[in-house]
């Protein structure tokens, strides 16, 4: 076994796994993004931020050695780095999806979007069914005054939260144009906070932005009749805005015959048909065709809305309104990165086994020797 398939084996016990696809085209992803000593050198990364010393030690080369690969496949998109102030750098595996996959927006070029795009059309939806990594929230307009809504389900409150907000370009429309069927809607519409606006600031991707912007992109996400969809976590660290055109996610979701099972959220659509006239803006607008014309009125197909209120607000009758399911419909949102990733790794069935056990003691020990 190769270096390539020993990644693609440690790329699978991450939260996200890595699936094995009968075309290959996962080991052609693979090949194309590290090279062989990349390859080599990812395979000591962990769940767990380190500092260059500790994967030094554990992959048996020099530190310096370490810390300049490390950095530069950080650059490239491969892994993750964080540069705590005043304290040495950090480095930490970057799962395939959502991971090195979305990092590598600036440098997608024809030949990748091509094999992204096979790798996609053949993941599953019950992989994200088990532990999804985003969740829906409706557009702000969308939400009614009278409804109980977390601060975590308003994409509002969580820019105002922040303190560092970049943009950049959405990955799955930058591939379908790339590939010659893109749609129109706009571009630059990825938002990233916190660590991960500082990661995409260090490595030159995207550009930072106001709170005032950012708002304005969530404005100019619902004119266009885009899904927000952020982290599965309550402080999540990025806000995507996508479409059922392009979007690998709501593509997955749309292939399963009850998206509103695989997608996180707490809302969904209802129509009152006394007051629709049947215009059919709410079915040109849903993302999940989730909406048909029956009997002279607009109907939802509950399996199919993810709650995302943009029916909601291009209805000139006012006749559509999201309600929050019961309590048991609802999937907890994880408080943090953490929370979420534990989470999916028991979804997986990967959490509490002897594989992950050792991954993490093996962090704690080689840590400690490193000191």
């Amino acid at each position: 076994m190769d270096d390539y398939e020993r990644l693609a084996e440690h790329l699978d016990r991450l939260p996200g796994g890595f699936h094995r696809t009968e075309s290959g085209v996962e080991m052609r992803i693979l090949r194309r993004l590290f090279s062989p000593d990349q390859a080599a050198l990812a395979l000591h990364l962990t769940l767990i931020p380190e500092e260059a010393r500790v994967v030094a030690r554990r992959a048996g080369i020099g530190v310096e050695e370490a810390e300049a690969r490390l950095e530069k496949m950080a650059r490239s998109g491969l892994i993750t780095s964080l540069h705590p102030k005043e304290r040495p750098a950090k480095y930490m595996a970057t799962q395939a999806i959502v991971g090195f996959y979305e990092f590598q927006v600036a440098w997608m070029d024809e030949d990748f979007a091509r094999d992204a795009s096979e790798y996609l059309e053949q993941l599953p939806p019950e992989n994200w069914q088990r532990a999804p990594q985003m969740r829906t929230i409706p557009v702000g307009e969308s939400i009614s005054a009278r409804m109980e809504v977390m601060a975590y389900e308003q994409a509002e409150t969580l820019i105002a939260s922040q303190t560092q907000i970049r943009v950049s370009p959405c990955i799955c429309r930058k591939k379908a144009r790339l590939l010659g069927h893109g749609c129109d809607k706009p571009l630059e519409t990825c938002l990233a906070f916190g660590s991960g606006a500082d990661y995409y600031a260090r490595n030159g991707v995207g550009r930072d932005i106001s709170k005032e912007e950012a708002l304005a992109i969530l404005q100019q996400a619902n004119d266009a009749g885009l899904v927000l969809q952020p982290g599965n976590t309550q402080r999540a660290g990025f806000l995507c805005c996508c479409c059922g055109d392009c979007c690998g996610i709501l593509q997955i979701a749309k292939r399963h015959p009850r998206p509103a099972s695989i997608l996180v959220s707490p809302f969904f659509a209802e129509v009152d048909g006394a007051l629709c006239s049947a215009c059919g803006d709410c079915e040109f607008r849903c993302q999940m065709e989730a909406i048909g014309l029956d009997n002279g009125y607009a109907v939802v197909n509950r399996d199919r809305c993810i709650g995302c209120g943009l029916c909601v607000t291009t209805c000139p009758d006012e006749a559509v309104t999201l309600v929050r399911k019961a309590e048991e419909e609802q999937r907890p949102v994880p408080a943090t990165d953490r929370d979420l990733y534990i989470q999916m790794l028991r979804a997986r069935g990967v959490a509490n086994t002897p594989e992950l056990a050792k991954m993490l003691m093996r962090s704690k020990v080689d840590r400690l020797r490193a000191r």
